[in-house]
């Protein structure tokens, strides 16, 4: 489990093929310090385990349902990444329970600063535009953030100052592919809905 709070941002060293697997060996020197073998790292949302620590160094083996369902496949050499690790039981918890599990993708529609006011639009799958709320949260690459406004096939977000220092979403360019997971709260409640309302028998018209 994850905060969506972004510890720092990493810089992809090598991209391995390995079989089915790819490893991803990332430069993350502020991490490597009391991280071991088998930890769980939200990379840009995505939830890997560490199998490699040397020096600076992190790797992770994503397997090919990853890279088909998230945006890891895309990464290059030199490319930064968003990290974060496993919630500490007791930690506080800044941003939102986050699972590191993908829902979907979307793509970057456009990025409008106004002065110190960013705001990122994305466009992404209905089915999944339908799990959020406005006012409510949702992680991109990993990163926590309330939704500004909800359309049938996008949403948006505002980013602070803050946000755009220490993530890579600044970075971002309109077509970029996006890793994004909604509220887990949304996602049980809209389930259990569903469930309800397939069952409910149709009303007699008058």
């Amino acid at each position: 489990m994850f905060t969506g709070i972004v510890e720092a941002v990493g810089r992809v060293a090598a991209l391995e093929p390995r079989g089915e697997l790819l490893r991803l060996v990332l430069e993350a020197p502020s991490l490597t310090e009391g991280t071991r073998l088998g930890d769980s790292v939200a990379v840009n949302g995505a939830c890997l385990t560490v199998v490699s620590v040397e020096g600076p160094r992190l790797a992770f083996d994503a397997v090919p349902e990853t890279l088909d369902r998230t945006g890891l496949g895309e990464l290059r050499a030199g490319a930064r990444v968003n990290l974060e690790r496993a919630l500490r039981a007791g930690g506080r918890l800044d941003g939102h329970l986050v699972q590191g599990h993908v829902d979907a993708t979307g793509r970057l529609a456009r990025l409008e600063r106004q002065g110190d006011d960013v705001r990122l639009f994305v466009d992404c799958d209905p089915g999944f535009a339908d799990l959020l709320v406005e006012k409510g949260s949702v992680a991109i690459d990993g990163v926590s953030l309330t939704v500004v406004g909800v359309r049938a096939d996008g949403f948006d977000v505002a980013l602070i100052p803050h946000t755009l220092r220490e993530t890579t979403l600044g970075e971002r360019r309109p077509g970029d592919r996006l890793n994004l997971e909604a509220d887990v709260l949304g996602k049980y409640v809209k389930k259990y809905l569903d469930r309800v309302l397939a069952r409910e028998p149709a009303r007699p018209r008058a």
